[in-house]
């Protein structure tokens, strides 16, 4: 078994065999990394409750990424940092006609910050109800 690197700080670790009990897995996961104690990792996140794990805005997109957006800023202010520190973000959209609702909806919680940002559109998300991922890495202010 590897031993986990006690300099990264983990952020609400899970097993994938409690997220994803219809996929038969069993991966040790987490939602961020604090890697040397000032670059924050998030796991692409999406509409997801991070408490209860249920999905949550099926069908509706800007909303999905609303909840992914409050998902974000919420796993960083745990790790110490905030939106304003964010320096890279990646969206995955499994439809391109969902682009301009998820980029005006994420452009609101992003205003001032300037990332710089991939889009992809994708075939699906890990599961079929989730129509926008987003991770993002960041700083935590000295």
């Amino acid at each position: 078994m590897l031993k986990v690197n006690p300099v990264h700080k983990r952020i609400r670790p899970f097993n994938t065999k409690i997220t994803y009990p219809e996929q038969k897995l069993d991966n040790d996961l987490c939602q961020a990394v604090v890697a040397r104690g000032t670059l924050v990792f998030l796991r692409g996140q999406v509409s997801q409750d991070l408490e209860t794990r249920a999905s949550l805005h099926t069908g509706d997109a800007a909303q999905q990424t609303e909840k992914t957006m409050a998902n974000i800023k919420m796993l960083l202010d745990e790790a110490g940092s905030d939106l304003t520190h964010i320096c890279r973000i990646v969206v995955y959209l499994t439809d391109i006609r969902h682009r301009e609702a998820v980029y005006q909806t994420m452009g609101r919680w992003l205003k001032g910050v300037f990332p710089v940002s991939t889009g992809l559109v994708i075939t699906a998300l890990a599961r079929p109800e989730w129509l926008v991922e987003i991770e993002a890495t960041a700083v935590i202010p000295e």
